[in-house]
């Protein structure tokens, strides 16, 4: 019956993909019998329950091939019709081109740029054992859940695979496992193209227990891999199961041209044919296929009702860890955290990094879901949490990830955790290196997830470095993540505020952006008002001039204006940590007549300052006004020395200033 009802998942692959006349039915006919036995008989899940907290997880990597899970989803009884499937890629259905998180239930993380999905997969394995570690008790076993993932060549060939499978294989997740769909395939023809290494010798390199040569078309195979996979609990496990890419399709299967177009009415009907199903009936589904699904959850819902009674006695015993539970899920925040956060006090000068440091330790007691690490650099970011443990092979209690000079995994990790639920994790690394994270934080902020990215180092002023690690376009670049939220402190204080706002924000990334130099303690005329995105630092009633900044940029127009004062020209100055949120309140901040506004009076000059590229500034600049900004790479030399080499000095600031009124 198994196969019986994996040719019905490559009925439905097939006809959804011809109905669209786009997508990807190679992979999900090659997959269906591998699929077919996951969710029949090896997930633990329950459709009534997808929010179950110990199903296991399943990770499409291999997103193109999206149609064998949605087929998959909706023949397991989860909300997804038959009506989706037939509106496959349509704009309005559940059924989007690749698997989008959040838009069909049963979906657990965004997939479709390759290897993301695989990376994910190793973070929600970590997440399990970090739990299981917090809140299992003898004969509680709460946590107690797999993580599987199908991945293709693609996902092989591409880099963050072999960093996240790096990772997992220190760790020894003996609870993920991963089937490798070994086609031989990929858009441009055979592997041999571009991928002709021995897959298997690398995963047992990465210390992963490896079980090659496997039939993918086989469900007796198929199942004997996994049960060894699941026998040994400290090494990740590789499935190889050798596949054919449209297997049954008469003159497409094993061919490049069935990866990523619709087979053909022809190609469809000998598939159909090949496979026993009617030849002129799309999305066929026999009531006897119906009912082995219904039986088969049936199973499912035994294994969850009796879960739920374990629960169940597991809080009436230990109704503590009940509750750090449910504040861990919730992700919920002490009520007298801001009191805590606002009455650290910062010596005169600090750079925000440090700054960072102290409220992370603060945090560290406060939150013991909050965990994270560094790409091999929390001497340099301030972010080892001292005393709260670290994440290692048959130790998962702790809060401190060593996620070794793998920026890529390490982005796609976090995702991962944060998917998983019950943690909150960050990451962190210099801002230059951002760039080999952005595909992560890219899908973070689509999948709105609560990851926090502490990025140190932020500009020209780290100096001695040169410009392979000073940001120039970097910092614009991370603003124009739509859903990420860009945080930029000027001092301590700025950045107390900047964590805050970022537990706060729950419905997204968030990327604190922070200073290797030291900044001094700025003099505020108006509290530090993160709400509003931007606040004004130094007040004018009357400015000739009105200069906004943000981070190390704001001191240094504190003192341009100190020196312009000097020469009777008035100067207010604009402290914006988050330049996204104050212009979405740019009306309010502008609001009322004559100079009521922060940006008011039109007549007044205006003036931004970045270490960086500026052309995210020009919305509040008009042709006549001024920007010092660094258009070019940087420059190797002392910090304050490339500043000024580069026009970012107080003196030079005002005298340009004070040359363009005159």
């Amino acid at each position: 019956m198994l196969n019986e009802a994996a040719n019905i998942v490559k009925g439905l692959a097939a006809d959804a993909v011809e109905k669209a006349s786009s997508g990807h039915p190679g992979m999900p006919i090659g997959c269906a019998e591998i699929g077919t036995l996951l969710y029949s008989e090896v997930l633990k899940h329950n459709p009534e329950a997808s929010e179950w907290p110990d199903r296991d997880r399943f990770v499409l990597s291999a997103g193109h091939g999206s149609m064998l899970l949605y087929s998959l989803l909706h023949l397991s009884g989860y909300e997804l019709s038959l009506e989706d499937l037939k509106n496959f890629r349509q704009l309005g259905y559940a059924t989007p081109g690749h698997p989008e998180y959040g838009d069909t239930p049963g979906v657990e993380t965004t997939t479709g740029p390759l290897g993301q999905g695989f990376a994910n997969a190793a973070g929600m394995a970590i997440a399990e054992r970090m739990l299981a570690e917090r809140y299992n008790r003898p004969g509680y076993e709460i946590f107690d859940h797999y993580t599987y993932t199908i991945a293709g060549d693609g996902c092989m060939m591409e880099g963050v695979t072999s960093e996240a499978a790096s990772l997992a294989g220190h760790l020894g997740l003996g609870k993920l496992i991963a089937i490798y769909d070994s086609n031989d395939i990929s858009i441009e023809g055979s592997t041999e193209l571009a991928f002709t290494e021995d897959v298997a010798a690398r995963f047992r390199a990465y210390n992963w227990q490896v079980i090659d040569d496997v039939d993918g078309h086989s469900i007796e195979e198929m199942r004997s891999a996994l049960n060894k996979a699941r026998l040994e609990q400290d090494r990740p496990a590789l499935i190889v199961a050798r596949t054919r890419i449209a297997r049954g399709a008469p003159g497409k299967e094993g061919s490049a041209s069935a990866h990523g177009a619709p087979l053909g009415e022809d190609e469809v009907r000998g598939l159909k044919e090949n496979i026993g199903l009617p030849l002129d009936e799309k999305f066929y589904i026999p009531d006897k296929i119906r009912e082995f699904w219904q039986e088969k959850m049936v199973v499912k819902k035994q294994e969850y009702q009796a879960w739920q009674k374990l629960f169940q006695g597991w809080q009436q015993e230990f109704p503590d860890l009940y509750r750090d539970l449910q504040q861990s899920q919730e992700l919920k925040l002490p009520g007298n955290l801001e009191e805590k956060i606002t009455a650290l006090e910062f010596p005169e000068k600090i750079a925000t990094r440090k700054a960072s440091g102290k409220v992370l330790k603060l945090l560290a007691e406060e939150l013991p879901y909050l965990c994270g690490g560094s790409a091999d650099l929390a001497p340099s970011t301030k972010t080892y949490l001292d005393g709260k443990g670290e994440i290692q092979k048959d130790q998962f209690a702790g809060q401190n990830f060593r996620f070794g000079v793998r920026e890529h995994a390490m982005g796609a990790v976090v995702n991962g955790l944060a998917l998983h639920g019950g943690l909150r994790p960050f990451a962190a690394t210099f801002l230059i290196f951002s760039d080999y994270m952005r595909p992560a934080v890219r899908l973070a902020a689509l999948m709105h997830q609560p990851v926090i990215y502490v990025y140190t180092h932020d500009s020209i002023f780290i100096g001695e470095d040169g410009p392979t690690h000073q940001p120039v376009e970097q910092l614009e670049s991370l603003r124009l993540i739509p859903g990420l939220k860009v945080l930029r402190p000027a001092d301590g204080e700025e950045t107390a505020r900047a964590w805050l706002t970022a537990l706060e924000n729950k419905d997204g990334p968030t990327a604190l952006i922070l200073t290797r130099q030291g900044l001094p303690a700025l003099k505020k005329d108006n509290p530090v008002d993160m709400n509003r995105g931007g606040y004004v630092i130094r007040k004018a009633e009357k400015p000739a001039v009105i200069m906004l900044a943000s981070g190390s940029e704001v001191s240094l127009a504190v003192a341009a204006a100190e020196e312009l004062e000097q020469e009777d020209i008035s100067c207010r100055v604009i402290s914006v940590p988050d330049r996204e949120n104050f212009t979405a309140n740019l009306a309010d901040n502008n609001a009322g007549p004559n100079n009521a506004g922060p940006l008011k009076p039109q007549s007044a000059l205006r003036v931004v300052l970045e270490a960086g590229v500026d052309r995210g500034w020009y919305q509040f600049l008009g042709s006549q006004d001024l920007s010092f900004s660094v258009e070019g790479f940087g420059a190797s030399g002392p910090g304050e020395e490339v500043g000024r080499h580069f026009g970012l000095a107080a003196g030079n600031i005002a005298e340009e200033i004070k040359n363009y009124l005159a």
